[in-house]
């Protein structure tokens, strides 16, 4: 089941993340950058600035365990885009579908509040690429993105157009 994350439920993403980064990148970044993304993306702080900002977490729960997050923000920079800011399935988890029933969700999301396209970045040597590749999206540009203590963010931005 998929649903909305109230303020006090964001510790899941926050537990999510922790799990799942380590390995997710663990043969693209260093131990310290993947430490520094943790800290900088998902203290408690940022989560809520950008609930504040009007992001929305969804958190795919099985037996009350959460399994998987989305964060997405409709209308990203007042365009008729949703982004998907943060996807991520246990690592256990992965390809079992999780993150295809989220990305629906995120879809519908689109569709309710009328925008004509989603899109995300994802790091251009993250496997998801693939993933993503494989439910529509196609890589609209290359991003490098400087974030603070010599680190760099090497993405794909992604697009699905609705």
């Amino acid at each position: 089941m998929i649903r909305l994350l109230q303020r006090d439920e964001l510790y899941l993403v926050q537990e999510v993340a922790h799990a799942t980064w380590p390995s997710t990148f663990a043969e693209i970044l260093t131990i310290e950058q993947i430490e520094y993304m943790l800290n900088w993306m998902y203290n408690n702080q940022q989560l809520d600035e950008n609930l504040d900002l009007g992001h929305e977490f969804y958190g795919f729960f099985e037996n009350n365990k959460v399994l998987g997050f989305m964060e997405v923000e409709a209308s990203f920079q007042a365009s008729s885009v949703l982004k998907i800011h943060k996807l991520y399935v246990l690592p256990t988890l992965q390809g079992s579908g999780i993150g295809r029933q989220l990305i629906l969700k995120a879809i519908t999301s689109a569709k309710v509040h009328k925008n004509n396209s989603v899109i995300l970045n994802v790091n251009r040597f993250n496997k998801a690429v693939t993933f993503y590749q494989k439910i529509g999206f196609s890589i609209l540009k290359e991003e490098n993105i400087e974030i603070g203590k010599g680190f760099l963010m090497e993405d794909y931005v992604m697009q699905l157009s609705l």
